[in-house]
C-alpha cells in the first residue's frame, strides 16, 4: 500500500475504518489500569497484563524516583515504560513474550508537562535508533559557506 503513495494511504484508513465498525459491538477499550492506581501498581498492571511478567522489582534509586513523583503530586499519572525492543521483558536476549521473568525498573522519570511518568526497565538507551556515528560529524562548510553533508 504505501507504493501507491497517498492513494495507499487511504486505503489503509478505509480498511481500519471498515473493520473498527465490523467489530464495533465485539470489543470495547477498556484500561489496563484506574487513573487513581499509584504508579507503583500502574507499572505492574502493564507488566503483567501486557508484558506477561510474574513480577516487578525497583531498584534503590527507582524506589527514591517513587517518592519524589509522589512528592511532586505525579502519582495519579499514566505510565510509560521505556525497555528493550527485543522482548516484552527488560531483557533483550529473552526475545518475543517471554514467561517466568520479572522486570527490574531502574529509574523513574516525571514528564509533568508530558503528563506522563515513565519508567526505565533496564539498560537501555532512552534515544534509540541513534547511529554510531552521528550524521553531524559528516556536515562541513568549504571555503566558499557551501554546506556539504547535509543531505
Amino acid at each position: 500500500m504505501f507504493g501507491k503513495g497517498g492513494e495507499g494511504g487511504r486505503e489503509l484508513a478505509e480498511t481500519i475504518c471498515r473493520v473498527i465498525q465490523e467489530k464495533e459491538n465485539e470489543t470495547r477499550f477498556a484500561p489496563i489500569y484506574p487513573d487513581e492506581l499509584p504508579v507503583e501498581e500502574k507499572i505492574k498492571a502493564v507488566a503483567k497484563k501486557i508484558y506477561g511478567a510474574d513480577g516487578v522489582l525497583f531498584t534503590k534509586q527507582a524506589q527514591k524516583s517513587l517518592q519524589e513523583i509522589k512528592a511532586l503530586g505525579g502519582d495519579s499519572m499514566p505510565v510509560c515504560i521505556a525497555k528493550t525492543q527485543y522482548s516484552l521483558s527488560d531483557d533483550p536476549s529473552l526475545l518475543g513474550r517471554p514467561s517466568g521473568f520479572q522486570i527490574t525498573i531502574r529509574d523513574l522519570k516525571l514528564s509533568s508537562g508530558a503528563g506522563f511518568v515513565v519508567a526505565y526497565a533496564g539498560d537501555i538507551m532512552t534515544m534509540p535508533g541513534l547511529p554510531k556515528v552521528p550524521a553531524a560529524e559528516k556536515i562541513d562548510v568549504d571555503e566558499n559557506a557551501v554546506i556539504h553533508g547535509l543531505f
